[in-house]
């Protein structure tokens, strides 16, 4: 039972820790209450379904989920011109792009050579509006955010993948104590017709791939390997990118592999290193099952303020955070660019109708480059 156990922890904790993120990426991308609800169904059913497949084909515990920093990119994002449809369209040229970059090992090494400290800024960029949720819930709604901040804090200091999810469970009894009732409608996927607006495939469609490539895929490949498992990359990129195609439409962005929550099923808890892809297939069960309560997911949030539901996500967010900002910094050499990269993505302005994230990582990779051209000149 150990496995199975594990694989219901790896569920429960996955879902709870981060389905307000996918949520207010959701409505920050222009969804409204049925097409978000629609969405995080999607990527639930969708994550559920690829975890079982591959670990039954592979005998690996391939952890698999949506990716929660390419939520909160959208977050800061905002609302395409072309309304959530253009943002469906961003969500299948991500889909895309994943498959090919599991067909063609080029693409794939080409994310790759994007430099840590840039692709670590531009995702701390990205988190940092939402990790400064806490504080300003606190300091707006005190009654409601304070409690849930002090569950998070001790909680943490005892069993740190509960925490989150207990600060939630504190928040939603608040909600249900001081807000009106909360009705859930039964979960409906609700098609959405892809715009391909020119603006929102580069600003929304292309930094989310990136994204969901460098803070999931990769390091969720890093944790499988520090267990043991070297699980064939080619074909978890293409089911993952199948995955996001297949979910878009319904308004899922994207489907990858689990990092956060990897470990989990990966690790020693999960029982005999032989026996834990049990693990994983329960947890996309189990994930898969949870996406049935997106209906009154989606209600308990709209009924709450938003600033509570942020605060909620960005203390979710803020492992994530911290892992970015270290990785940013590593480098002494590529501090500055990285620092470029961090404050035009923090920003959160728009340039030419694309977003801060886009221009973030351009202004880093250009700044790699005229360091590296400098640092070369005067070496000769």
């Amino acid at each position: 039972m150990q496995p199975v156990l594990a694989g219901i922890v790896t569920a429960l904790v996955g879902f709870a820790s981060a389905f307000t993120v996918v949520l207010a990426g959701l409505r920050a991308a222009g969804a409204d209450e049925a097409q978000a609800a629609s969405g995080l169904l999607a990527v639930c059913v969708a994550s559920g379904i690829v975890a079982v497949v591959l670990g039954l084909r592979y005998r690996m515990p391939i952890g698999i989920a949506w990716s929660t920093p390419g939520a909160a990119l959208l977050v800061t994002s905002g609302a395409p011109a072309g309304g959530f449809g253009a943002a469906v369209g961003a969500f299948l040229l991500c889909g895309v792009l994943v498959v090919v970059a599991g067909l063609v090992p080029a693409l794939a090494r080409l994310v790759a050579a994007i430099p840590g400290h840039v692709a670590g800024a531009m995702l701390a960029g990205v988190l940092l509006p939402l990790c400064l949720a806490p504080v300003r819930a606190v300091a707006e709604v005190p009654l409601l955010a304070a409690p849930v901040v002090a569950v998070w804090v001790l909680v943490g200091r005892f069993a740190r993948a509960w925490a989150v999810p207990a600060a939630l469970a504190v928040a939603v009894g608040l909600i249900v104590a001081t807000g009106p009732t909360v009705t859930g409608a039964a979960p409906a996927l609700v098609w959405t017709p892809p715009v391909f607006d020119g603006p929102a495939l580069v600003g929304i469609g292309l930094p989310l791939f990136l994204v969901t490539m460098a803070s999931q895929n990769v390091p969720g490949m890093a944790v499988l390997a520090q267990f043991g498992y070297r699980p064939p990359l080619r074909p978890v990129l293409a089911a993952t990118g199948l995955a996001t195609v297949a979910g878009a439409p319904f308004g899922g962005h994207a489907v990858n592999l689990a990092a956060i929550s990897a470990a989990l099923a990966a690790g020693p808890e999960a029982g005999a290193p032989e026996r834990r892809w049990v693990a994983s297939v329960v947890a996309g069960v189990g994930l898969a099952t949870l996406g049935l309560g997106a209906g009154t997911a989606t209600a308990v949030v709209l009924a709450s303020p938003p600033v509570l539901v942020e605060a909620v996500a960005g203390l979710a967010l803020l492992g994530a955070l911290a892992a970015s900002l270290a990785a940013a910094v590593a480098e002494v050499d590529g501090r500055e660019a990285a620092a470029v990269t961090f404050v035009v993505t923090a920003a959160g302005v728009a340039f030419l109708g694309l977003g801060s994230a886009f221009w973030g990582l351009v202004a880093g990779a250009a700044m790699t480059l005229l360091h590296r051209r400098r640092v070369t000149a005067s070496g000769r």
